[in-house]
C-alpha cells in the first residue's frame, strides 16, 4: 500500500520575506450548497435554482467563500500546519461563478515579533485578472510538523434533480390515458391529480365513487373533469382497468389504494390479462444524490427467485427502459455477493452467462458484465482496487439483482439511508403499469408517470423521444 505524501510546514524561524505559495481551485455547485449550510447565507443570487434554464447565468459564489480560499494556502502550505489567524482584510474586484477556476497566492511580506508574520494575498481568475487581494496577519507555527495529505470524507449533497428533465420532456407528449385503480386515499388520488396537472396523464378513475369523492374532498381537489368508472370491489376494479387497456381506452395503468398482488394478478392472467411473450418485471429508476445519472434496479418487486431465462427478460426490460430515458448504450452490472464465479453461489453463474449472452446478441442494446459485487459495480476505485477491467465495472447505470429480496432491500436502503428518490414501472405487459408504493411521495408518482410516457413512446416509435439523448449525455 502506498503511503500518502507528507506535507512539511515552515516555522516562523524558517520563514523568509518573499516566500510564496499558490493553489488552484474551481468553484462547483456543491461548494455553494456547502457554504450556504455552513454560513446560513441563502441569498438566491448565490444558489442554483431548481428551474433555472440553460440560458440563465450561473450563480455567483459568495465573496467570503472566495476569501476563505486564502486560509487553504496559509493552513496547508505556507506557513502550513499550526498556523492561526490574527487578522485578514480583503478587497473584492470581480465575481466568481460556478465553473470558474481561480489561483490563490500568498507572499510573505513581513516578519514581526515571533510568531507573527504578515502575508500579501492575491486571487486571480484563469485569465490572470485580479479577483481579490488583501493582507493576512497570522501566528506562524514555531514547531516543525509533518502532516499526511488527507482526503476529507465524502458528503452527500442532493443538488441535482435527475427526474426533472424527464418529467419536463414527458410533459411535451400528449397526456397518456391511464386507468388509476382504486384511487381511494389522498396519496393515490393526489398523485393522479398532480400528474394530470402536469399534463403527464389523463386519469380514468376506476374504483368506489364514494371513497374517491371523500379522498377528493380531503385533498380539496376538483376531479369533475376526470372519467370515473364505478367498481366497488378492488379485484373487480383491477380487472376493469385491464379491460380498458385491452379495449384501447387506456394506454397505461396506475396502482392506487390496492395491494400490488391484487393488481398484478389481473395483469398476468393467461386469459384476459396483459401478458406478452416477454416475462413481466419491475424496474426502479432511482435518483441517488451521490450519482451523476439515474440508476435503474431490477427486479425488486415481482419475480421472487428468477431463473436464468427469466433474468434475460428482466435485463432486456431494464435496458429498454433505459433506452426510453435516453441512454444510448446502458451499462448493466449483474450483481452477486462476489465478483468471481463460484459454483456454490448460483447467481455468479447466471451473471456470467448473461454477460456472454449479451456478447452474442441475445440481450440487445447494452454492455452487460457480471458477476459484480455492489461496490465494484458502482465505484471506480473499488473496481480498480480489485483489478477488474471492464466497460461496466465502477460505472454501471443498470443493476440486476439476484432475487427480489436483494433488490427490495437495495432500493429501500438507497431511499431511506442515502436519501434517493425512487420511481418505478412494470414492463413486459401490453401497457406500462405504474406500481407506486403507499410510502411514495408525489415526486415519485410524477416521475413514474414520466417513465410510462417515455417508455410508451419508445415502444411505439422505436426510439427515444426528442431531447432525451442529450439529457442522458449531459448527466454523464
Amino acid at each position: 500500500m502506498n503511503a500518502k505524501p507528507a506535507i512539511r510546514n515552515k516555522t516562523w524561524a524558517e520563514l523568509k520575506v518573499g516566500d510564496t505559495a499558490s493553489i488552484e481551485r474551481s468553484c462547483s455547485v456543491q461548494d455553494l450548497f456547502l457554504f450556504a449550510h455552513a454560513s446560513g447565507n441563502v441569498n438566491p443570487l448565490m444558489l442554483p435554482s431548481a428551474d433555472s434554464s440553460a440560458g440563465k447565468s450561473q450563480p455567483v459564489a459568495p465573496s467570503m467563500w472566495v476569501g476563505s480560499l486564502v486560509s487553504a494556502v496559509l493552513g496547508n502550505v505556507l506557513p502550513g500546519a499550526g498556523t492561526l489567524y490574527r487578522a485578514q482584510d480583503l478587497r473584492f474586484l470581480r465575481r466568481v461563478h460556478v465553473g470558474d477556476k481561480v489561483k490563490v497566492t500568498v507572499v510573505c511580506r513581513e516578519k514581526r515579533e515571533e510568531p507573527i508574520a504578515v502575508f500579501d494575498t492575491r486571487i486571480e481568475d484563469e485569465y490572470g485578472r485580479l479577483v481579490c487581494d488583501g493582507t493576512a496577519e497570522v501566528d506562524a507555527p514555531t514547531a516543525t510538523q509533518l502532516t499526511e495529505a488527507r482526503d476529507l470524507p465524502a458528503l452527500i449533497v442532493d443538488s441535482v434533480d435527475h427526474f426533472a428533465p424527464l418529467i419536463a420532456l414527458a410533459a411535451k407528449l400528449p397526456p397518456l390515458k391511464t386507468a388509476v385503480v382504486c384511487p381511494e386515499d389522498h396519496n393515490s388520488l393526489g398523485g393522479a391529480v398532480l400528474s394530470a396537472q402536469n399534463r403527464l396523464i389523463e386519469p380514468i378513475l376506476v374504483g368506489d365513487p364514494g371513497r374517491i369523492q371523500t379522498a377528493a374532498k380531503e385533498l380539496g381537489a376538483d376531479i369533475s373533469a376526470f372519467a370515473l368508472v364505478s367498481v366497488s370491489d378492488p379485484h373487480a376494479a383491477a380487472a376493469r382497468a385491464v379491460a380498458l387497456v385491452l379495449e384501447g381506452k387506456a394506454g397505461a395503468m396506475m396502482k392506487g389504494a390496492i395491494h400490488s398482488d391484487a393488481l398484478l394478478a389481473e395483469v398476468v392472467k393467461k386469459d384476459g390479462g396483459l401478458r406478452t411473450h416477454t416475462r413481466i418485471s419491475h424496474v426502479f429508476a432511482m435518483d441517488v444524490p451521490t450519482l451523476d445519472e439515474i440508476l435503474f434496479i431490477s427486479d425488486a418487486a415481482i419475480n421472487i427467485a428468477p431463473d436464468l431465462m427469466t433474468k434475460v427478460d428482466i435485463v432486456q426490460n431494464a435496458v429498454d427502459l433505459a433506452h426510453a430515458c435516453g441512454f444510448d448504450e446502458p451499462r448493466v452490472g449483474v450483481l452477486s455477493a462476489v465478483e468471481t464465479i463460484n459454483p456454490n453461489i448460483p447467481s455468479t453463474l447466471d451473471a456470467a452467462v448473461l454477460s456472454k449472452m449479451a456478447e452474442r446478441g441475445q440481450i440487445r442494446g447494452a454492455v452487460v458484465d457480471g458477476p459484480l459485487a455492489m461496490d465494484n459495480a458502482i465505484d471506480v476505485e473499488a473496481a480498480r482496487t480489485k483489478g477488474i477491467a471492464s466497460l461496466v465495472a465502477g460505472r454501471a447505470n443498470v443493476l440486476i439483482v439476484p432475487n427480489l429480496e436483494a433488490g427490495n432491500m437495495l432500493a429501500k436502503e438507497l431511499t431511506f439511508v442515502a436519501r434517493a428518490e425512487a420511481s418505478g414501472l412494470v414492463l413486459g405487459a401490453k401497457a406500462p403499469v405504474m406500481l407506486t408504493s403507499r410510502a411514495d411521495n408525489d415526486r415519485a408518482r410524477l416521475a413514474s408517470c414520466a417513465l410510462a410516457q417515455l417508455y410508451e413512446y419508445w415502444r411505439r416509435e422505436g426510439r427515444a423521444f426528442g431531447e432525451q439523448a442529450s439529457v442522458a449525455k449531459a448527466a454523464e
